[in-house]
């Protein structure tokens, strides 16, 4: 059976209306909308949020959190994720960000320049307490801020879905 003239026309016309449509869709939606499997796609990585408490004037303790301070953040580094650190000091670990008994403000001064993304701050109430109890200002080592409760500022963080670990 041949086909006439106008029967090849209509069948090349019925070709090409449903032929270049398909191919412009596919050229400007790329290869993933040609492609037979599904695509998983990467859920976008929030900042991964960090408090560490600090409550006691041991050095040990305070080295393990300095530890882990320097650590975790190149591990989430090497996977391209945003990573952010509260220390929190209260009771006698305030003595960890005080200028004149920190046994390690060398290594906090080197902390502070690998990780840019940590914070320090001091429970006031301690702050104060000391200042009472030894007649004398505290003085705490630079870019430290207070917070009126330490263990209140942990509960806040906790609460705003901040991840919390003890050293």
């Amino acid at each position: 059976m041949r086909l006439s003239r106008r029967e090849l026309t209509i069948a090349a016309g019925l070709i090409l209306a449903f032929v270049v449509p398909l191919t412009v869709t596919l050229l400007l939606t790329g290869s993933e909308a040609a492609s037979s499997k599904p695509q998983a796609k990467a859920a976008p990585v929030g900042v991964h949020r960090l408090v560490l408490p600090i409550n006691t004037d041991d050095p040990t303790t305070m080295r393990a959190l300095i530890s882990t301070s320097l650590n975790l953040p190149k591990y989430y580094q090497e996977r391209n994720e945003a990573f952010t650190i509260e220390v929190v000091a209260y009771n006698a670990g305030v003595h960890m960000l005080r200028a004149d008994t920190s046994p390690v403000k060398d290594m906090l001064r080197i902390l502070r320049t690998v990780n840019t993304n940590i914070r320090f701050v001091v429970c006031d109430a301690t702050k104060l307490g000391m200042e009472r109890q030894e007649g004398r200002p505290v003085i705490l080592i630079d870019g430290v801020d207070l917070v009126p409760s330490g263990p209140g500022r942990i509960i806040e963080l906790q609460e705003a879905g901040w991840s919390y670990i003890r050293s």
